[in-house]
C-alpha cells in the first residue's frame, strides 16, 4: 500500500520535511517514489508547498495520506474531510489524562452549581425587591384614587378658668359673748 507522508530533513531543532510517496511498510528515510513537495512548520503561512496536481493523482490511484498530512490537506483545502486524530496515546497516559479530566468536569460542574446559586439569589431579591416596588406603588395609586378628605376642623375650646375659690363667711353671732 502507498502512503503520502512527511519524512525529515533540515538541521538538529530546526527541522523542515520532505512530502513523500513512498510503500507503507518501508523507512521514511529509504527510498521514495517520488517527491511531492516540502512541509517548513515553522512557517505560518504556506509552510505547506506541494503540487497540487500530483497529490490528487496520487489519491486517486489509491494511495493513502497519513495522519498529518492528511489534517494539512484538510486545512490547505487540497482534499475535504474531517481531520483525522494524529496523536495516539498509551493506555497510561489514558488513564492519567481520564483522571484529569475527571477533575476538571468536576471543578466545572461545582463552578456551574455555585453560579447557579448564586444567580437564584439574585433573581429571588430581585423578585422580592419587584414585589415590594410594586406594592409600594399600588398603594400610592390607592392613596391617589381616594378623594381628597376634608380634614376635621378642630373646634377651639375657650377653657373656662374657675376664679380663685371664694372661702364661705360664717354667720356672725352678734349676741354678746361670755367671757370668764
Amino acid at each position: 500500500m502507498l502512503m503520502i507522508r512527511l519524512q525529515r530533513v533540515g538541521k538538529t531543532k530546526a527541522p523542515t520535511y520532505r512530502v513523500i510517496i513512498s510503500e507503507k511498510a518501508r523507512d521514511t528515510q529509504g527510498t521514495y517514489l517520488e517527491k511531492l513537495g516540502t512541509f517548513n512548520p515553522h512557517v505560518q503561512e504556506n509552510g505547506l508547498l506541494v503540487d497540487v496536481e500530483r497529490v490528487k493523482y496520487w489519491l486517486g490511484k489509491g494511495a493513502e495520506a497519513s495522519a498529518t498530512l492528511h489534517n494539512l490537506f484538510v486545512k490547505a483545502g487540497i482534499t475535504e474531510g474531517a481531520k483525522k486524530k494524529a496523536v495516539f496515546l498509551s493506555k497510561k497516559r489514558k488513564v492519567k489524562l481520564g483522571e484529569k479530566d475527571k477533575a476538571k468536569v468536576a471543578a466545572a460542574e461545582k463552578a456551574k452549581a455555585d453560579a447557579e446559586a448564586k444567580a437564584a439569589k439574585e433573581a429571588e431579591a430581585k423578585a422580592a425587591k419587584e414585589a415590594e416596588e410594586k406594592a409600594a406603588a399600588e398603594q400610592a395609586k390607592i392613596e391617589a384614587e381616594k378623594p381628597a378628605e376634608v380634614a376635621p376642623v378642630e373646634e377651639v375650646k375657650e377653657e373656662v378658668k374657675p376664679e380663685a375659690p371664694v372661702a364661705e363667711e360664717k354667720p356672725v353671732d352678734t349676741t354678746p359673748s361670755e367671757t370668764v
